[in-house]
């Protein structure tokens, strides 16, 4: 499995800190927080695509070369905008067709919908066509940010399983982005809670989930796991 160390990732904007956080990617991380807690700007500093009035301080170590789109994918949280409506779902793949019927055999999807419009297939569908796109360049390092969000809940136990078996069989790194303590817990072995831009807590997520120190992080599960049951 890959290592990726986040020495320092700091944003800034008109004098004031945005960000500044660091952290260690293994095989799996979850970094959790409410809208606003930075967790987005997280994942557009990675990609290279923050806005040119912000400023980026950003010391990262990998034993890969870091190219976007490349060695470092992102499933984005609605796939629907990755897609155009317009356009057969073969013709979005940009891999040769054979490359693109066994990707849709890894994520269980039947070949026949490479013929299909993007509308014409289940949300859940949808979500997996995109990570088939993100995993056609064999990615190192994978980010998802909140896959799981507009997803059933029969979808979303779907998803977690499968990108538990990608990852054994692709042996990619994941920066699982959400809100969702369930799915972080389900899917990531470290977590790290984000608040304000800043790391409040860090370390295994079945720790940090069964005996979290800060109130907020509480107030995460409290919130997550109070009207409902997650399994997997």
């Amino acid at each position: 499995m890959n290592c990726i160390h986040i020495d320092r990732l700091k944003i800034t904007h008109a004098g004031g800190i945005l960000l500044d956080i660091a952290f260690d990617i293994h095989r799996s991380l979850a970094l959790v927080g409410q809208s606003g807690s930075g967790k987005s700007l997280t994942l557009k500093a990675l990609l290279g695509l923050l806005d040119r009035s912000l400023g980026l301080e950003l010391q990262k170590r990998s034993d890969f070369e870091w190219i976007r789109g490349t060695s470092v994918a992102l499933v984005p949280q609605n796939p629907f905008t990755a897609l155009s409506p317009l356009t057969k779902i073969k013709d979005q793949m940009f891999f040769p067709p054979e490359r693109s019927g066994e990707l849709f055999d890894l994520l269980g999807l039947e070949r026949g919908l490479l013929e299909r419009f993007p509308p014409e297939l289940s949300g859940g569908q949808v979500q997996r066509v995109v990570v088939a796109m993100a995993l056609g360049s064999g990615p190192k390092l994978l980010l998802l940010d909140e896959p799981t969000t507009a997803l059933d809940p029969e979808s979303k136990e779907t998803m977690i399983v499968l990108l538990k078996s990608l990852q054994e069989k692709m042996g990619f790194s994941m920066l699982f982005v959400t809100h969702d303590m369930g799915v972080a817990s389900a899917l990531c072995e470290d977590i790290c809670v984000i608040y304000e831009g800043k790391i409040v807590e860090t370390g295994k997520t079945s720790a940090v989930i069964s005996e979290p120190k800060e109130r907020y992080t509480c107030s995460l599960i409290e919130a997550d796991f109070g009207n409902r049951e997650f399994r997997i």
